[in-house]
Order: structure tokens, then sequence, then C-alpha cells
């Protein structure tokens, strides 16, 4: 991921990406839905990441932006607004902890106590000073669960995540080839990887999405892994529409449709 060194001042400054800007205003969306139990399917299932179950959430989280920081402007003549996600040079993790959203977790998401790690961050970054809130208290304490459960091991200490290793990074971002060292330890994920968040406590109680936007579109988070295989262009153009799946091409989906199929033979013993 090359890019995240594009555009360092930005990243480490948000007056460079708005100048003049003075305060952030951060929001979070709660993307948790309960998953209905997987069919048999001949050939295996892929496990598809929550976040990208159900409407893209970029678009949708800007369009909502857009229209606060609309209003802010009515209110406040004058002031000038930036919109962004997780497209945007912006440190969204940190200025979510900093502004109370929640505390970034050993996994490196940002927890929150009641809604826990199951969140789409967002930001409006604004010229005028607005009244601070206080930064989320760490309570993450002595639990390692999503340190031990990440199979790859990216999670290589508290806080800190190689994405070299990471399923979702490689199973996303990841062009060409995968090193089998990896790649056997995918178990059936072809998009994205929610185990870190699977295993955390503090998601034991993660209410459900009620956002319509937010529903599965797949309603046990599964695609049926020959399904995939047999897809042509119009297969995905359709099956993906308006989904955030189609950040990964039709290609790299099928060669993580390979992997999975593979791992559940083996894991099988076929």
């Amino acid at each position: 991921m090359r890019y995240l060194a594009d555009r360092f001042a930005e990243r480490t400054d948000p007056a460079v990406y708005l100048p003049g800007a003075m305060s952030a205003i951060c929001v979070a969306m709660n993307y948790h839905v309960r998953l209905e139990p997987a069919p048999q399917t001949e050939g295996g299932r892929g496990k598809i990441a929550r976040y990208a179950l159900g409407q893209d959430y970029h678009e949708l989280l800007k369009s909502r932006l857009y229209a606060l920081a609309d209003e802010l402007r009515v209110l406040a003549p004058g002031v000038q607004t930036r919109c962004s996600v997780d497209t945007a040079p912006v440190m969204e993790k940190e200025l979510a902890a900093r502004a109370g959203i929640g505390w970034i977790g050993k996994n490196t998401c940002v927890i929150h106590e009641r809604v826990g790690s199951w969140l789409l961050l967002g930001e409006i970054l604004v010229t005028m000073a607005l009244p601070t809130d206080e930064s989320a208290i760490d309570r993450c304490g002595s639990c390692t669960k999503c340190i031990d459960a990440c199979p790859t091991e990216a999670i290589t200490d508290a806080y800190q995540l190689d994405a070299r290793k990471c399923i979702a990074y490689l199973t996303i971002e990841h062009r060409g080839e995968i090193e089998p060292e990896l790649s056997e330890k995918f178990g059936d994920w072809i998009f994205g990887c929610d185990i870190c968040q699977d295993v955390c406590p503090w998601n034991r109680k993660a209410p459900a999405a009620n956002d319509p936007a937010m529903q599965p579109r797949f309603a046990s988070g599964t695609l049926g892994l020959e399904e995939i295989l047999n897809w042509g262009s119009a297969e995905y153009q359709q099956s993906l529409r308006g989904s955030a799946m189609k950040r990964v091409k039709l290609p790299i989906l099928q060669r993580n449709a390979k992997i999975a199929q593979k791992n559940l033979r083996r894991a099988a013993g076929v």
C-alpha cells in the first residue's frame, strides 16, 4: 500500500488537507449485522468481511457527511469544510480516538465500549474552533485474544499490525500471487477478515445495525466458491453492483476463491 506514503504532509496535518482547518468533527456508524447459517454448497463457500456486505459505505457515509456539512455552513456562514472517509489522506482512527468515539484497540481497530469495533468512520474538517471532547480510555487491559487468534500473526504485538501478513490486506489490496505460507492460513476468507473482531470481548454484545443500507446482500455473509469461479464480467458486475467488494477485480476475487477452496479441501483431508 505505497499510496499511504503519498501526501504525507496531509496525513499528518489536517490543515494541509484543508487550509485553515481548526477542528475535526468525527462520526461513526455501526455496521454489525446478524448472519444466517451458511447453506451447504458443493465446492464450499467463502467468507466476506461484514463491512462489505451492505451498500458501499464510501458513498453512503460521504453523502451523509456532505449533508451535515451543508447544515453547518448554514449555521456558520463563511466556514469552510472538507469531508472524508478512509479513501482520503486523513488519520481517521487517530482523530476518532481523540474525539472520544473509542480507543484504538490492540488489533488497531477503534473500539466503542457499547457498540464494539464494528464502526465505519468519517470526518468533517472545519475552519472554525469547536469545543473538544475527551479522548476515549483504553479498555483493552491485559486481553490478547485478537493477537492470539490471528492465523497469520499479522498483529505482531499490542497495537501493531504488519499489513503484509493481514488477510484483509492480502485478499483486497495485494496483487499477484500470495506466498503459500500465508495463503494456507486464510481458511475460507475471500474478501477481508473479521477474526480479530469476532474474538474481541467488546463485540460480544454489539447491537445489530438497523440501517437498511447496512443489511447484507448475502444473508450468510458467504458466497459459493464455484459460483465465483464460474462468473464472467456480467455476473461479477450484477452480483456486486453498489458493493465495496468491487474494490477487487474479478481475477483477484477468483484467485481468493481458489485459495479458499484449496484450504477447505486440505482441512477436509481431500
